[in-house]
């Protein structure tokens, strides 16, 4: 078995186990809020430690 062979039989399993079963694609949205909200709340604990 040449080695084309050996990448040819295993490319199918390789594709079926590329998953990694992180969590599923919720709410997008919630998330960016979240994200932006956590960002406004660290600039603000920077600028009144004084830091900026």
């Amino acid at each position: 078995m040449t080695a084309t062979a050996a990448e040819a039989a295993t490319a199918p399993v390789t594709r079926r186990r590329a998953r990694t079963g992180g969590p599923a694609d919720g709410p997008k949205l919630l998330e960016t809020v979240l994200g932006w909200i956590l960002v406004v709340v660290i600039a603000v604990f920077v600028t009144r430690a004084g830091l900026m």
